[in-house]
């Protein structure tokens, strides 16, 4: 083939050298105080605003403290049991919707909640569980976690079965196989990734949730973010820096581990 002749040929597009500026500012302007947090949780003094060396000591004195063991502990109880519920009803909620309704009215009513604001949703519980009689405590924040976290795992387990060849079921059908049996053989192994990511990020957000838990448990089981509340009211100690580096380092593990699985949604059919 001939070669074009230099004026023919396709320019380079030259950016301009600023238009990053904003980018890398943006991101200075979110992760700077995190990384101030994570680096004064190894500071040996009391005072957040000097700096007198490296050391772990606030890490096992974290660990020595009652409080914040207690709240740790409401909190895993809490949001596994939360990603439990959402995880087995946003799962069968995504099924539902995919395969007998049409229309994008149900779909939206059933993502809702991921989009409410929390302060909505937590008084419209308390009100809910208040008529109905039940007494708070960590089933009345399971649940409620259980109602938002659902919505999540719905969204992500839908953009799976976007993405899955129908006709997988229907020669399962064809087969003689049922409903239940292809669901458990067929479709459910395909879900996989997306459960398990829907999973693993209704876990982080549960750990994370502070307003819903608020209005929703019990002055004497307060969840790890509750605590932490109580504690930051009277001044930030090193303990809440070395336990905001351990939440930040769990956090992202899981977010990475949900983006890998949901990286499965993208293929095509």
């Amino acid at each position: 083939m001939r070669e074009l002749e230099p004026e023919a040929r396709p320019r380079a597009v030259r950016k301009p050298r600023g238009i990053l500026v904003p980018l890398w500012l943006g991101y200075v302007f979110l992760y700077l105080p995190i990384l101030i947090v994570v680096i004064m949780s190894f500071n040996a003094s009391e005072n957040l605003f000097v700096w007198k060396g490296f050391s772990l000591r606030w890490y096992p004195e974290l660990f020595a403290d009652e409080k914040i063991m207690q709240g740790l502990g409401n909190t895993l109880i809490v949001a596994t049991g939360a990603t439990a519920i959402a995880t087995v009803l946003g799962t069968l909620l995504a099924y539902g919707i995919q395969h007998y309704t049409r229309g994008g009215l149900i779909r939206a009513f059933a993502i809702a909640p991921a989009i409410l604001p929390d302060l909505l949703l937590g008084i419209g519980l308390l009100t809910l569980f208040s008529l109905a009689s039940v007494t708070l405590g960590l089933h009345s924040v399971i649940l409620a976690h259980g109602v938002f976290a659902t919505a999540f795992v719905t969204a992500i387990v839908l953009a799976r079965m976007a993405n899955l060849d129908p006709s997988l079921e229907e020669a399962s059908r064809d087969l003689g196989a049922g409903a239940v049996r292809t669901f458990m053989r067929v479709t459910l192994p395909q879900l996989a990734p997306g459960i398990v990511a829907g999973a693993l990020l209704a876990f982080t957000l549960s750990i994370d949730e502070f307003v819903i838990a608020f209005f929703t448990t019990a002055p004497t089981q307060p969840t790890l973010p509750i605590v932490i509340y109580s504690m930051v009211r009277f001044g930030v100690t090193p303990e809440v820096n070395a336990l905001a580096s351990i939440l930040l380092l769990v956090s992202v593990v899981t977010v990475i581990a949900a983006q890998r699985l949901t990286r499965l949604t993208g293929t095509t059919r």
